[in-house]
């Protein structure tokens, strides 16, 4: 379910929070699922419970999960939420990253070139 990299550069609660996220887009969690426990999610992760806690607790403050006091967390986003935050968040990557090109003079054909064959590549399900 939730596979932690330690080698990445990435901090272990934010690889938390996109295997959640990543969990619900899919459709493995849906809408008013119960998370683990952020105890028994730290033994099946060998990690420290406060890592799971910083993890929900970022989560709780995006409106992705919401607690119940003596109950436990729960997926608050559906996938169509969650898939909105998300490509609005990768738009906005594309247009930081528009800007740098355009500053290095990259041409607009060129660059929508590139991003039409990496689209293509994954909805083909082929990797660059």
């Amino acid at each position: 379910m939730i596979l932690i990299d330690y080698k990445s550069r990435k901090p272990i609660y934010e690889q938390i929070i996109d295997s959640i996220k990543s969990l619900i887009v899919s459709g493995v969690l849906e809408r008013d699922d119960q998370l683990p426990s952020v105890r028994q999610l730290a033994q099946e992760l060998a990690i420290n419970p406060n890592t799971i806690q910083k993890a929900y607790g970022e989560l709780e403050r995006e409106g992705v999960i919401y607690s119940l006091k003596g109950r436990g967390s729960f997926v608050g986003s559906g996938i169509q939420e969650l898939r909105m935050v998300q490509q609005q968040e990768l738009i906005e990557q594309i247009f930081e990253i528009s800007g740098e090109l355009c500053e290095l003079q990259v041409p607009q054909q060129e660059v929508c070139a590139v991003v039409q064959r990496a689209y293509e590549q994954e909805k083909g399900g082929l990797n660059p």
